[in-house]
């Protein structure tokens, strides 16, 4: 029986987006109105918890209200033919709840809640988080999201996926934020490379094998799948 390949597929923001996730950030920098440091960094909720908490749930409320699209859909197809996994930089549950098997959540989980005090202690958590919500070590509950100065604690099961692919597929990211854009890096010589973003931040002399898809996740995932499952 010959063994299935392996897909890595990257993905980020611009997937969501089409599901009416907004992607937070601003043409000015700004998160919904705030500076990104006062709602997802180490010293921004040192300052407010109130806050950041806030800013969260307003996100995770979002994400309960919105459905998986079809760019979504389109990557499970692939799980029939290949060995697929989806290393993803959002915080949403779309690619689990589009029925895709194996994700790794590079910046965390908005639908989880983890302990102030041991990052052990995560749960699964749809509600808001509130002032007062706590672990069972008696330590303030927040959201297990990866913010800014803080380890990527996931990166380097990332990196030695990535290193395996047989085809690597990267999806609505600007590949500007690190480390998730140095995982490209890790991927073998003649790997081929598909970059589906309506706006592509990189050229196809910049990186060997690349094809670039200049579409919409939705459009142009269907046309990578397509092409992958002939």
């Amino acid at each position: 029986m010959n063994k299935k390949k392996k897909i890595v597929i990257l993905t980020g923001a611009g997937i969501s987006a089409e599901s009416g996730i907004n992607t937070f950030r601003d043409a000015d920098g700004l998160w919904e109105g705030h500076d990104v440091m006062e709602v997802a960094s180490p010293a921004g909720w040192a300052r407010n918890r109130e806050l950041v908490l806030d800013f969260y749930n307003q996100r995770r409320r979002q994400v309960l209200e919105v459905v998986p699209n079809a760019g979504h859909l389109a990557l499970v197809e692939l799980e029939k033919q290949y060995e697929v996994c989806i290393i993803t930089q959002n915080v949403d549950d779309l690619h689990e709840r589009a029925g895709s098997k194996r994700i790794v959540h590079l910046h965390g989980e908005l639908l989880k809640a983890r302990s102030t005090v041991d990052d052990s202690l995560e749960y699964d958590w749809k509600k808001d988080i509130n002032i007062g919500d706590k672990c069972e070590k008696k330590s303030q509950l927040r959201p297990a999201i990866v913010w800014f100065g803080e380890a990527v604690p996931m990166i380097e099961k990332a990196a030695d996926i990535t290193s395996i692919a047989d085809i690597l597929i990267i999806i609505g990211t600007s590949m500007q934020v690190y480390p998730a854009a140095g995982l490209v890096h890790y991927v073998g010589d003649n790997v081929p490379i598909y970059f589906i973003d309506p706006r592509p931040s990189v050229n196809e002399k910049d990186i060997k094998n690349l094809k670039i898809v200049a579409e919409n996740a939705t459009t142009g995932v269907r046309k990578v799948v397509d092409e992958l499952m002939e």
